[in-house]
C-alpha cells in the first residue's frame, strides 16, 4: 500500500448524502478551505466524500470554446447546471451515481510528488475492490471525457478520472467515481456539448473526440448492483487499516472562519468567466 495513505489519523467529512442541497462552488471551496487547514496543521489527514446532481464540472479549457454558450443552453436544456472548477482538467458529468472523494494531505518537509499523490488514489482504489479478479489500470482512455494519464480502467473502459489541487502545503487529491448508471451515457452528453460547443471551428486546444463505449460505471464492468453506500462503506474499511484511527467529523473552528473566504475565491472566478 502507498505509505502516504498511511496516516497516524484520517478524518472523514462524509457529504455523499446532501445530494441537491449542496451546490459544486462549495465542494470546490471547501476542499480549498481543507487543503489550507491541512496543510497548516490545523486538522489531520482528511478524506471527504461527495455526491452532486446532475451538474457539469468544466476545465478552464472548456471555457474558451468558440460556441461556449451553445454548449452550455444544450446541458440546460438536458437538465444540468455547470461549474467551472479550478484543478486541472475538462468537463466531468456528476450526478447520483457518481462518487466524489477528495484525499488532503499535508505536505511533508520536501513536498509530495504529484505522481505520488495519483498512486495513492489508484492503491486506494485497488484495494478497495481487491476481492475482483479484474486489473484496474491507471493509463489515457483516448476517448474518454477528461482523458489524462490516470484514467483509472478495466478491460480499457473507464470509470473514473483523477485531479489534484496544491495550496498552502496542503494536497487535494480528487477522484469521481461512476458507481452505477451508464458511462456511455454520460460520455454521450459531453460529447454533444463539445459538437455544439466547438462545431468545425479550429481550436489551439485539442479538445477530445469522445466515444462513449469506452465508458463504463462499476456496477457495468463487475455486473454488481453497487450503490453510493456500498462504496463508502469500501472507503471506510481501507483508510480504517491504513490509520491508528479513524473518526467521523466535520468541518473545525479554524475552517468554519475559513471556508467563506474560499468559497467566495470560487464563485467570482465563475462569475468572471460567465462574464467572459
Amino acid at each position: 500500500m502507498e505509505a502516504l495513505l498511511c496516516q497516524p489519523q484520517w478524518r472523514i467529512i462524509d457529504q455523499s448524502a446532501i445530494g441537491s442541497h449542496f451546490h459544486a462552488l462549495q465542494s470546490f471551496g471547501t476542499d480549498d478551505t481543507l487543503c489550507a487547514s491541512v496543510g497548516a496543521g490545523k486538522a489531520p489527514a482528511t478524506a471527504r466524500t461527495w455526491v452532486h446532481h446532475n451538474t457539469i464540472v468544466l476545465g478552464i479549457q472548456d471555457t474558451k470554446l468558440p460556441f461556449l454558450q451553445e454548449g452550455i443552453d444544450f446541458l440546460k436544456h438536458q437538465g444540468y447546471q455547470y461549474i467551472v472548477r479550478n484543478s486541472g482538467g475538462l468537463a466531468v458529468v456528476l450526478d447520483e451515481g457518481v462518487l466524489n472523494i477528495s484525499l488532503i494531505f499535508p505536505e511533508a518537509e520536501k513536498g509530495i510528488d504529484i505522481n505520488r499523490g495519483y498512486d495513492a488514489m489508484w492503491q486506494l482504489v485497488q484495494q478497495m475492490f481487491a476481492e475482483f479478479p479484474q486489473q484496474i489500470e491507471a493509463r489515457e482512455i483516448v476517448g474518454s471525457y477528461c482523458p489524462g494519464s490516470y484514467d483509472l480502467s478495466i478491460g480499457g473502459k473507464k470509470f473514473a478520472g483523477i485531479s489534484q489541487r496544491r495550496l498552502k502545503r496542503g494536497v487535494a487529491v480528487q477522484i469521481y467515481l461512476c458507481v452505477d448508471g451508464s458511462g456511455s451515457q454520460r460520455a454521450e452528453l459531453i460529447r454533444e456539448f463539445y459538437k455544439r460547443a466547438k462545431q468545425s471551428e479550429t481550436t489551439k486546444f485539442a479538445y477530445p473526440e469522445i466515444v462513449p463505449n469506452v465508458m463504463a460505471s462499476l456496477s457495468e464492468l463487475y455486473q454488481t448492483n453497487f450503490t453510493i453506500a456500498d462504496v463508502m462503506l469500501r472507503l471506510l474499511n481501507q483508510l480504517k487499516l491504513n490509520s491508528d484511527f479513524l473518526y467521523a467529523g466535520q468541518l473545525n473552528e479554524f475552517e468554519l472562519e475559513l471556508l467563506p473566504g474560499y468559497y467566495q475565491r470560487v464563485v467570482e472566478r465563475n462569475e468572471k468567466l460567465e462574464e467572459m
